[in-house]
């Protein structure tokens, strides 16, 4: 998993949002946490789950925000709680678990990564660039 999250994290210059697919509890937040540490984030990093999102920052100032929309019913839901402002803007990199409900507004410079389990019960990871 390790070597997956280095591939992911070589992304960033190029990809500004991480939209994280899978079932529940196939580990989307183990796999935005280890990206986090990787990018110099120091925070305990949890899951957004509750609140929606959570924002890191690292040394060199990039934003990091870390979205959950498991409970998030719509696209307007999403809209009218502003969150569409962090996505593609300078110097903020946004990792979206759930991400289905929004799927129209990830247009460029998204990382589509898929999670699964394989036949041996090892965690797959795929991802796919826009």
């Amino acid at each position: 998993m390790q070597h997956a999250v280095h591939a992911l994290c070589q992304l960033i210059g190029t990809i500004q949002v991480f939209a994280f697919y899978g079932p529940l509890g196939v580990g989307k937040t183990t796999v935005v946490k280890h990206m986090l540490e990787e990018l110099g984030v120091t925070d305990v990093v949890t899951s957004p789950t509750f609140n929606y999102m959570n924002i890191y920052s690292n040394a060199q100032g990039t934003q990091f925000i870390h979205f959950d929309l498991y409970r998030i019913k719509s696209i307007e839901q999403f809209m009218q709680a502003g969150f569409n402002e962090y996505l593609y803007q300078p110097n903020v990199i946004a990792f979206i678990e759930w991400p289905e409900i929004i799927e129209n507004l990830l247009s460029r410079n998204t990382c589509f990564v898929r999670i699964s389990y394989g036949l041996d019960g090892q965690r797959k990871l795929e991802f796919e660039t826009i």
